[in-house]
């Protein structure tokens, strides 16, 4: 009697080590550990992230740290943590989101358009990728790569094309770069690029000429119309005489690109830079900012018309009246020039 009372006790004891370690087990790896409320949250992982980094991080967004590190060490992520964007959602147990972790890497959509400089385009993109803005700036800036693939430091820009792309969030500098020469060479297809040649233009000088454009008006409706201006300048080898690359020129020389402008005096028109069109003719060494791809697409498919001077249109902001000579130019410059003193704006 006395020994089966101590089987049984071996028996009970048993089975209550074992719930236990089976509780734990199942606590461990497959009990809902999360804690944020909403229904799903993003977690980001650096490169050079450790488990203990990682922890720091998921410690807001757990009811357990430590049981997710036992679980993470059980199934080796803990040696092998990858960088990345990932969507855990709420409910979700340490086996989980370890797997999501460890194999859900998400896209992330970046974003960009309109940057005046290279320093601006890499701030704007550090912002939405793992990638600092000092990286990103070593890399558009690297000649090696920029004499391979047939730019400049000038016109440098022209390889960034302002739209929305689908990257993993912990792209490098240098892959970032290189995604943006894919979409690039896409972009200058064989038709875009036959486009650029009739008009005796390379696609790096269209994109210039674009900046321009989109500088003087970001209307689509009259950006083919403002192209067809300026090209038949060019045509005639006439300057451009382009307010904007004024104002860009007197940027740059000062250094202040936060610099407003809102009227461009006579004196300015002697500022000596490349990029001031009223002194050197033809187009700019580069881009005054980046355009648009509906500008890029003015200046391969402008309006055929004879005028080769506008002004700014008081009666309709964005837009301009336009003429074919000097005289009806100068008629349109007397009603932009009243109107802007009655404004007075003077700088």
């Amino acid at each position: 009697m006395y020994k089966k009372k101590i089987l049984v006790w071996i028996s009970i004891i048993g089975v209550v080590i074992g719930s236990y370690f089976v509780y734990n087990f199942y606590v461990t790896f497959f009990w809902d550990n999360t804690v944020f409320e909403n229904e799903f949250s993003y977690v980001f992982i650096d490169r050079d992230d450790s488990i203990d980094s990682l922890m720091i991080q998921m410690d807001p967004l757990l009811k357990s740290t430590a049981n997710f590190k036992i679980a993470a060490n059980k199934k080796g992520y803990s040696q092998n943590v990858k960088p990345g964007k990932y969507k855990l959602n709420k409910g979700l147990g340490n086996n989980e989101i370890i797997n999501v972790l460890r194999s859900k890497r998400l896209t992330v959509k970046v974003v960009f358009n309109n940057q005046e400089r290279l320093e601006d385009l890499a701030g704007r993109i550090s912002q939405q990728i793992e990638a600092d803005s000092l990286s990103l700036i070593a890399a558009f800036k690297d000649t090696e790569f920029l004499s391979a693939n047939g730019f400049t430091l000038d016109n440098a820009m022209s390889l960034y094309l302002p739209n929305s792309y689908d990257l993993f969030w912990d792209t490098t500098a240098e892959t970032f770069r290189g995604k943006m020469l894919s979409y690039y060479k896409r972009f200058w297809n064989a038709s875009r690029r036959a486009k650029a040649k009739a008009l005796n233009l390379t696609p790096q000088e269209v994109y210039i000429l674009a900046s321009i454009v989109q500088k003087e008006s970001p209307k689509r409706a009259e950006q083919p119309r403002l192209a067809g201006a300026y090209l038949n300048r060019l045509k005639r080898r006439m300057k451009l005489q382009a307010d904007p690359t004024v104002i860009f020129a007197m940027k740059k020389t000062s250094g202040n690109f936060d610099l407003v402008i809102k009227r461009v005096l006579i004196k300015d028109l002697k500022i000596r830079s490349h990029y001031n069109t009223y002194r050197v003719k033809g187009l700019p060494p580069g881009p005054i900012t980046m355009p648009d791809l509906s500008a890029i697409e003015a200046v391969l498919n402008p309006e055929k018309h004879s005028y080769l001077f506008f002004v700014a249109d008081p009666s309709k902001p964005g837009f301009h009246m336009f003429a074919k000579n000097l005289s009806e130019h100068n008629r349109n410059k007397k009603i932009y020039v009243n109107w802007i003193n009655k404004q007075k704006i003077y700088r």
